[in-house]
């Protein structure tokens, strides 16, 4: 028997695949914090183990920039799969939402 997936996650994951379809996100780190300061990220997503300053500092520049930040249920590299890339990613800004209906998710 495999692992159990939740339905939260199972949602989330088909959101970013629309997201990354027809929508505009950012993966990484330094590019999700530049995104941030230039005001153009309108939603965050952060891995369950992206270390607690890494996290606090995207946090603190999200509350800034009042963008919504969701803490995603996987780790950094569930995240990157459910983008449909093959390498890890803690963090993630989504610039524009496109088809998908991720933006109008609330933590």
């Amino acid at each position: 028997m495999g692992k159990k997936k939740t339905k939260g996650t199972d949602s989330m994951n088909s959101k970013l695949k629309l997201v990354m379809k027809s929508g505009k996100a950012i993966l990484g780190y330094k590019a999700s914090l530049k995104a941030l300061r230039n005001g153009k990220s309108k939603m965050v997503l952060i891995a369950s183990n992206c270390p607690p300053l890494r996290k606090s500092e995207v946090e603190y520049l999200a509350m800034l920039a009042k963008t919504q930040v969701h803490h995603y249920v996987g780790d950094n590299t569930a995240l990157g799969t459910a983008c449909g890339k093959f390498f890890n990613c803690s963090v993630l800004s989504v610039m524009d939402g496109g088809d998908s209906d991720i933006l109008a998710t609330k933590e």
